[in-house]
């Protein structure tokens, strides 16, 4: 099958490609079970070498290749030729500022996963015996979801407020919070709920839905928002979460 690929470009260096344009590519011979960052690779390999783009392991584990595939944000390397039909138009994620073409500038999403603190906290001695800081299975399942996170920032680049406002920690950051927030043997938690608190943090979202579908590790985005506004308004993680309701 002949599949034809409408790409967002943009180069900053270059007068005259320093705004945004489209351009079309036309690939024969593809597969309907061949997926679009084998596609990508054959445009930049065979047509054009100057199209660049970020990918890593190919295998849904880096998060390194997210773009907007018909407009809706997606891993590359997880999308088949079949799901996504014979006219794809490809567009770097939206609301970071583009480097080159689908490669855009990552530290102001690192920046806002800084400061929620995405570390363990635990000021006690570690176990005499030289042991892990054991934990039932039942206190695991807590945050087991919001460990899933590959950072692809699929699911904030898809949120309407973040786009309005920047400054929003944004979905994935809050999902990375909640992962140490919900940890019963972490301490930093009391913390990472008075950052949240501030006027750029969880109550920025308007449970607009967009990050669930968008995230390509099927984390319940939205729900992990709402179990951490509902540990502000609680003032405790006690619970919130029930370990049965966890798939």
């Amino acid at each position: 099958m002949d599949v034809t690929f409408k790409i967002k470009r943009q180069n900053p260096e270059i007068p005259g490609k320093d705004k945004p344009y489209w351009q079309e590519f036309t690939l024969t011979d593809v597969d309907p079970t061949d997926r679009v960052l084998e596609m990508m690779h054959r445009i930049k390999w065979e047509q054009d070498g100057t199209l660049s783009l970020r990918r890593s392991c190919a295998h849904g584990v880096c998060g390194s290749d997210a773009m907007r595939i018909n407009g809706v944000n997606a891993l590359a390397c997880k999308v088949l030729i079949q799901d996504v039909g014979e006219q794809i138009q490809i567009e770097p994620i939206l609301g970071l500022p583009v480097v080159k073409d689908l490669i855009v500038d990552m530290e102001p999403f690192f920046d806002h996963y800084k400061q929620v603190m995405p570390f363990f906290i635990n000021d006690n001695p570690v176990p005499e015996d030289g042991r892990e800081r054991l934990q039932t299975q039942s206190d695991r399942e807590l945050f087991d979801d919001t460990t899933k996170c590959i950072l692809c920032a699929c699911c904030t680049t898809s949120c309407p407020s973040f786009w309005a406002n920047g400054h929003y920690v944004g979905p994935a950051a809050i999902v990375q919070a909640h992962r140490f927030i919900f940890d019963t043997r972490d301490q930093g938690g009391q913390e990472r709920l008075n950052i949240l608190s501030e006027p750029n943090g969880v109550w920025r979202c308007r449970t607009i839905f967009n990050c669930t579908p968008a995230c390509p590790r099927e984390i319940e985005v939205t729900k992990a928002i709402g179990e951490v506004k509902l540990a502000i308004r609680k003032g405790t993680t006690e619970g919130i979460i029930q370990p049965h309701e966890i798939g």
